[in-house]
């Protein structure tokens, strides 16, 4: 997942996919070093790192087979993968990179760039950081909408049930740190794959296998970032899968959760039909 979120961030959608539909899904969701239940080493932290960390989860977990992982990736979650498909990539069928980037550019000008990442780590009243947090995550439509996905009572809309989410985790003192957050942060901020790695990516993975996700109005990574990716991987006419969702921000799986397992579970078995093709 991405910067700061917690495992429980998944909640909606492993249910969707991993309890609803358990006999087709076994999900794995965990904490990235630095948040939640995982430990928060004090040194610094790299998406490479992260990724040796999720291998040796899978590698734990016995997942070692060949084309046998769906990689989804949101945001750093998404750094996070393409280190991931650099490390193991014959035990990919599937790479799905969500809101995420190569690399950092500047495409928003130099000081609201600089503005906006020195607001990360100034202390602000808890209402101001939400306020800007949700901004950045999320599009304004979303955000006054009506909350539909409630079990016991309903925020008046969604972007204030996001809110009170964004409080629970804030208020657990030892799974949210500032020292993990910052940690974090430095990690995404110092992501960095050139042009040649993410060829290789494409070359190792198989461009078949990947797909690029992003939000036409994503204000977290905006969208030069996804369109970098789709480049330097060669482009729809290579092979690689673009989905891009208009009027929407960073957080897809949320905003447009249904929609967002449809593009997924699409991916799964077009990637499916691949193994099953070349093991005729």
């Amino acid at each position: 997942m991405g910067l700061g979120a917690m495992k429980w961030a998944w909640q909606q959608m492993t249910k969707d996919l991993g309890h609803d539909q358990s006999s087709k899904y076994s999900c794995l969701v965990f904490d990235n070093r630095g948040i939640g239940e995982s430990d928060k080493p004090s040194t610094r932290y790299s998406t490479s790192e992260m990724a040796r960390d999720t291998q040796e989860l899978l590698d734990h977990l016995g997942w070692t087979e060949q084309r046998q992982l769906h990689v989804l990736g949101v945001s750093m979650g998404g750094m996070i993968a393409q280190e991931l498909g650099l490390l193991i990539p014959e035990r990919i069928a599937s790479l799905s990179l969500a809101s995420t980037a190569a690399r950092l550019v500047n495409t928003v000008g130099f000081f609201e760039n600089l503005r906006s990442r020195i607001n990360m780590f100034i202390p602000r009243p808890i209402d101001i950081q939400l306020q800007s947090i949700k901004a950045q995550l999320f599009s304004q439509a979303w955000l006054n909408a009506a909350d539909d996905e409630y079990i016991v009572e309903a925020f008046p809309t969604k972007g204030d049930r996001f809110a009170a989410l964004e409080l629970r985790k804030r208020r657990d003192t030892e799974g949210f740190t500032r020292k993990g957050f910052i940690l974090q942060a430095i990690a995404a901020g110092w992501h960095h794959k050139s042009a040649a790695q993410i060829k290789e990516l494409g070359d190792r993975v198989g461009r078949d296998r990947i797909q690029v996700v992003y939000g036409s109005i994503d204000r977290m990574i905006t969208p030069p970032h996804g369109q970098v990716l789709v480049n330097e991987l060669g482009g729809e006419a290579m092979g690689t899968t673009v989905v891009i969702f208009e009027g929407r921000g960073h957080v897809l799986c949320v905003e447009e959760r249904k929609r967002f397992e449809r593009v997924l579970e699409a991916f799964v078995n077009k990637t499916a039909a691949l193994d099953t093709a070349s093991r005729r």
